[in-house]
């Protein structure tokens, strides 16, 4: 299922194309081999870049008498200092150097981020293999949805669970507060929601419920099962959010105000004359 930035398809150490975890774009991936050297000599451990030095920016921390550092220089160490994982290719060769297998990694085409893999293992950007969220869904159902994509590796149970609970939020945001969401769907349906929508909402439902107590499905190691419930939250949120949202801006738009409110005066009088009947 497609993800709101176009054609999604999950990161795989098997493919030269696939959705970056990072921008999400469908694009070509680079993959490159890992090789170490060791850490600093004086101190034996890590150096650890930071945005500022005892204080001090690093951007004005050139050496006096040397020209200023080119603003492309600036914005590598920015993104190091920020945490970004990258690879440049080093001008100084080194003699010797320490192959690191089974890690890997991969830089986007359209966004030159990196990601971290263990064999075929995403382990860097902290996600999961789900497709980008839908931009409209509420904040607290995002906060799920992402929370779950963080978990949807190491949890695919646990990333169902969230889910269930993102589409019951999905309910309380359209106006359907029952405890139980099972009566919120039953509601929506009576008010005319479209089966397709009904069945992503009890797939999401069952296949949460059942991800946290005894059923029939288990989803232990599953993580094709609950990777598309991810799509069908994004198919609900399509529907039911952003479908509507993009009209009424475009009624806002397009239509004249004084239309606008003949059109409502019209509406009202047609309601009131199907009450009295």
């Amino acid at each position: 299922m497609d993800s709101p930035r176009g054609k999604y398809v999950p990161p795989s150490a098997k493919l030269t194309a696939f959705s970056c975890p990072h921008c999400g774009s469908f694009t070509t991936q680079f993959w490159f081999e890992v090789y170490t050297d060791t850490a600093d000599s004086k101190t034996k451990l890590p150096y650890l870049y930071y945005p500022t030095e005892n204080g001090t920016p690093f951007e004005s921390m050139t050496a006096k008498g040397e020209p200023p550092v080119s603003e492309e220089v600036l914005n590598h160490w920015r993104a190091v200092a920020a945490g970004q994982i990258i690879n440049n290719r080093m001008t100084q060769s080194r003699y010797v150097r320490y192959d690191l297998f089974n890690v890997y990694v991969s830089r986007c085409y359209t966004c030159s981020q990196c990601a971290l893999w263990h064999r075929d293992r995403l382990i860097y950007p902290i996600r999961g293999t789900a497709p980008l969220p839908n931009p409209d869904l509420p904040p607290d159902v995002l906060a799920d949805y992402e929370e779950a994509d963080s978990i949807l590796n190491q949890s695919p149970r646990g990333a169902a669970a969230l889910l269930r609970l993102a589409i019951q939020k999905i309910c309380w945001f359209l106006g359907h507060k029952g405890k139980k969401i099972d009566d919120a769907i039953a509601a929506m349906v009576a008010d005319g929601l479209p089966k397709p929508i009904q069945q992503a909402l009890d797939t999401v439902r069952v296949v949460g419920n059942n991800a946290v107590h005894p059923g029939k499905i288990d989803l232990k190691d599953d993580v094709a099962t609950a990777e598309k419930l991810f799509g069908l939250v994004n198919l609900i949120a399509q529907d039911r959010i952003s479908n509507p949202k993009a009209v009424a801006e475009m009624y806002e738009q397009v239509v004249p105000e004084g239309t606008r409110n003949a059109i409502e005066a019209r509406d009202a009088k047609s309601k009131k004359d199907a009450d009295e009947s």
